[in-house]
């Protein structure tokens, strides 16, 4: 995966991986479905609460 400056903000997480998935089709042309437990891992761990 490359670095993207891209943030999202949710009331909750699963909204949060609706934008991120939508951003990585669109904006990349990924297939989130095609994403490896490591690929939504790296994700995972750039998620902050604020």
């Amino acid at each position: 995966m490359e670095a993207c400056p891209a943030s999202f903000v949710a009331e909750t997480e699963a909204e949060v991986w609706k934008h991120i998935e939508l951003h990585a089709a669109t904006a990349h042309q990924e297939n989130p479905e095609k994403w490896s437990s490591e690929d939504r891992q790296q994700i995972r761990n750039l998620v902050r609460e604020t």
